[in-house]
């Protein structure tokens, strides 16, 4: 191995994340603390100080992984002459064996990839863009016949759709049954600890100190209680979510939120134990009514009921016809529901109760829109019973299961629920 020599400064807490031996690392909290920079250099390090070790290096999205990592990486380590870098394999090969491995989980087939791969390291950047089920199928390939350190480096920022289960397992510290607690460590990340920065840019910090005072104090202080508004505390992806087989003797549902912007349609079926099971969903934006028909047509089965809000059922002043009018022209009959908000929150609330870690309601892991805006809805500012209705993007598919609810559950729902009794005693 040549002699290269690396300015390397941390900061006091970048030094800690370098010092931890835990098995699981999350260095986080504040944006701009310095965490991406801190994640490099240590799998560098690791890669230099162990001939042959196996790292990956994790991020959201390729373009996101290429730019805060791809790059930096090779002045440091390509042009030094310490590694040379493979596009076809994405990965940075040192002189001694070693090896950073480039991956990202945009999609459900990204995750499939890693099935089965053994690494000694594994880096999660940004963390709280993850779902759960990824740090857990990442956990899994964590492994080695060998005598290298076996370890999970992460980086985070409170928000996310990985906000629960991050602040679970490294700020609450609140663990499961098979989770031991000396494995997990969690450093706070600062932006007044990355003096680099604060040197460079000094408008940073005022440009967090403009955000709305959530945020602020999400990625200016590092407050993950900032996202304590959480509308859904009841949802857990971990027991909430499964690979479904449904049951038989069940009765179906459609329950649609619908507009020129989003489609959201979800198929549950309940069974004879009055146990709910949301099995397949429909997102999509841009569709006409009869487009929107065609792809609820396509997954609907015999004797399916469809429900869906009153609005739907006001007449156009062009045609005079209203939009139920022309699901109904697509072959889909709505049944009319008038839900109140708070009280369909409230019944989906008792579906997502969990008595004895056993739920009411389980969610086909396919469906993935409406596990990843579940635990994203916040609570309304003015009126804590309600849901925020911003950013609107994930209100969709809570809307379409709330009226699912409001239709079975909530007394308010008078005439749907009169409905249904008279549905299933046929």
């Amino acid at each position: 191995m040549k002699n290269v020599s690396f300015d390397v400064r941390p900061s006091e807490k970048q030094a800690e994340f370098f010092a931890s031996r835990a098995k699981f690392t999350a260095y986080g909290g504040a944006r701009g603390g310095g965490k991406s920079w801190a994640l490099r250099h240590k799998l560098v390090l690791l890669c230099l100080r162990y001939a042959g070790i196996r790292t990956l290096i994790v991020r959201r999205t390729l373009s996101e992984l290429r730019e805060n990592h791809v790059l930096p990486l090779f002045p440091m380590i390509v042009g030094t002459g310490l590694a040379e870098y493979s596009e076809t394999h994405k990965e940075f090969r040192f002189l001694n064996g070693s090896a950073i491995k480039l991956g990202y989980l945009d999609t459900d087939n990204d995750l499939l990839r890693y099935q089965g791969q053994e690494f000694d390291i594994i880096a999660l950047d940004e963390a709280t863009q993850l779902h759960e089920e990824a740090f857990l199928v990442l956990c899994a390939c964590l492994r080695g016949a060998n005598d290298f350190p076996k370890r999970m480096y992460i980086t985070c920022n409170p928000g996310g759709v990985g906000h629960a289960w991050v602040k679970r397992l490294f700020v609450d510290r609140n663990f499961r049954t098979g989770e031991d607690p000396c494995n997990y460590k969690f450093i706070p990340a600062r932006v007044f600890d990355n003096k680099i920065l604060l040197k460079s840019d000094p408008d940073y910090v005022r440009q967090l100190e403009m955000l709305p005072e959530d945020l602020k104090k999400a990625w200016l202080y590092g407050e993950w209680d900032a996202f304590a508004g959480q509308f859904f505390t009841e949802f857990d992806e971990s027991i909430h979510t499964a690979n479904i087989i449904l049951p038989k003797n069940t009765v179906r549902y459609c329950a649609i939120d619908y507009g020129l912007d989003m489609l959201a349609a979800l198929f549950v079926a309940v069974d004879e134990a009055g146990r709910a099971y949301v099995y397949d969903e429909i997102y999509e934006s841009g569709l006409i009514v009869s487009e929107a028909a065609e792809r609820i047509r396509e997954k609907k089965t015999d004797n399916m009921i469809f429900i869906a809000p009153a609005d739907l059922w006001s007449r156009q002043k062009d045609s005079g016809k209203s939009i139920a009018d022309l699901f109904a022209q697509g072959g889909i009959y709505l049944t009319k529901l008038s839900p109140c908000r708070t009280a369909g929150w409230l019944a989906l609330k008792e579906w997502l109760k969990a008595p004895e870690g056993i739920p009411n309601m389980v969610i086909d892991k396919k469906c993935k829109n409406i596990i990843r805006c579940l635990p994203l809805l916040m609570h309304d500012k003015t009126m804590p019973d309600d849901a925020a209705t911003q950013p609107h993007e994930i209100t969709h598919a809570p809307d379409a299961l709330r009226y699912f609810a409001s239709f079975l559950v909530c007394s308010a729902a008078g005439d749907g629920e009169r409905t249904f009794r008279r549905r299933v005693k046929r």
